[in-house]
């Protein structure tokens, strides 16, 4: 049982960094740090592994058997579902400055999420380390 939390940490310690990741080259970009085009290539090359890790992650939970954190993670899954299959899951070089606020605000969002679900994880790995122990 640890073994799932352990995984899971790690996973989302991993998803976090890569939402931070976005989000510091959003701000690179509204501070015009770095140009349209560079920002949208270093966003675009980890949308995917982010999908994949979010993945992951749900379907680790749900084998698992741990419903409550799957339940946690679906809203996530399904939102990055459908932004893949309606093709918006990339950012377009043209359009960057005109979805520069809704995109930060989507990032933190999930940001806000993967926190939430890191200390749930948290707390559930010590909970269970505590009860292997007895």
């Amino acid at each position: 049982m640890v073994f799932v939390w352990l995984t899971a940490f790690f996973l989302l310690i991993a998803l976090i960094v890569l939402v931070i990741y976005q989000l510091m080259c959003l701000a690179d970009l509204e501070f015009d740090y770095i140009n349209p085009y560079d920002s949208s290539l270093r966003i675009n090359k980890v949308v995917i592994p982010e999908f994949v890790l979010q993945g992951v992650l749900c379907l680790l939970f749900l084998l698992s058997g741990h419903w409550l954190m799957f339940l946690f993670c679906v809203p996530n899954l399904y939102y990055n579902v459908r932004l893949y299959r309606q093709r918006q899951h990339l950012v377009d070089v043209t359009e960057i400055f005109n979805q520069l606020n809704g995109e930060k605000k989507r990032r933190l969002l999930k940001l806000i999420n993967l926190v939430v679900l890191l200390f749930l994880s948290l707390f559930w790995m010590i909970w269970s380390v505590l009860e292997d122990d007895e």
